[in-house]
């Protein structure tokens, strides 16, 4: 079993419109519900990939009620625990002229310390069964900046690998608790490490705890430093669509490889094929079934020198 955990859960709005002029109404040509949050995402493409997924996090109010209702009877098995507060909403709103994405984002709602404790203790069981586990996204309102490095140091001791996706302190703080995977993106792995050298601040971030960092570059694929060396993986082309959950359905290609037991390369062919065949899906969380078997014989992995 692999384990997701989004502690900011969210129900994801996709609202399709010819056009997005600023100052403007817009007639809505379509709208797409579906759970969301980086964890639930996540969930979803391991679950299409065939793997058994659990989800846990936390849920709250009539915004959770929907979001575990869409939950109910998929794939993806809800170990959410209640919180008092309301789930927020994202909106992600597609221009079809242009494939334009223009994202919303909502506040998540306050956790008590007590609701941290109870999480916690959930989290610890059901690491039991857990083959791996994602840490997936932003910290909601009430819970401790070093939260990612508990749970970091949990899996650790539960002897189940881990890997954290998240941003800022919380991602400062995680990757010193030794995560087996960190996946930042170019800005994230910026704000970590001072740098913007894709090769350098790949380097420099795993130097700071973790087993291994694939940064995500984006359209120009992905850049690994692993304790087998330094790969580099790069699409035949730019995609055009929405972006949103593309970095997701990497973790997703990462975590999977890592369960069953790949080697760097096709680890890193699987997440480069699944982000982008994600950007030509219509909502976030799916992929172009087609669209990804073909971009597997298509992705170039690279060996990179040491001193790149």
């Amino acid at each position: 079993m692999i384990l997701t955990v989004t502690l900011n859960t969210a129900l994801d709005l996709t609202y399709r419109v010819p056009a997005l002029v600023p100052h403007a109404s817009h007639r809505v040509t379509q709208v797409i519900e579906r759970p969301g949050g980086k964890g639930l995402n996540v969930a979803r493409v391991l679950a299409a990939l065939g793997h058994e997924t659990v989800a846990t996090g936390f849920a709250g109010g009539s915004t959770g009620e929907i979001l575990r209702t869409h939950l109910a009877g998929g794939p993806v098995v809800d170990a959410l625990i209640p919180t008092a507060g309301t789930t927020r909403r994202t909106v992600a709103i597609v221009d079809t002229a242009t494939g334009d994405t223009t994202q919303l984002n909502e506040p998540g709602p306050t956790v008590t310390p007590a609701e941290w404790s109870t999480f916690t203790a959930h989290y610890t069981d059901l690491l039991a069964d857990a083959d791996a586990v994602a840490l997936c996204g932003s910290l909601p309102p009430g819970i401790h900046v070093g939260a990612y490095a508990e749970l970091v140091r949990l899996a650790r001791a539960a002897g189940v690998p881990v890997l954290l996706d998240t941003s800022g302190e919380p991602l400062r703080r995680g990757i010193a608790a030794r995560p087996d995977v960190v996946k930042p993106n170019a800005d994230e792995l910026a704000q970590l490490t001072g740098s913007r050298e894709p090769h350098r601040a790949t380097r420099d971030a795993r130097r700071r705890g973790a087993h291994a960092v694939v940064s995500s570059l984006g359209p120009d694929g992905m850049l690994a430093a692993t304790p087998d060396g330094l790969w580099r993986a790069t699409p035949p082309a730019p995609v055009k669509g929405n972006p949103t959950g593309a970095g997701d359905s990497a973790v997703a290609g990462l975590l999977s490889g890592l369960v069953e037991k790949l080697p760097w390369p096709e680890r890193l062919t699987r997440a480069v094929a699944l982000s982008a065949a994600t950007v030509l899906a219509p909502v976030a969380g799916e992929f172009e079934r087609l669209a990804y078997e073909e971009l597997l014989t298509r992705v170039t992995v690279t060996e990179q020198p040491a001193a790149a």
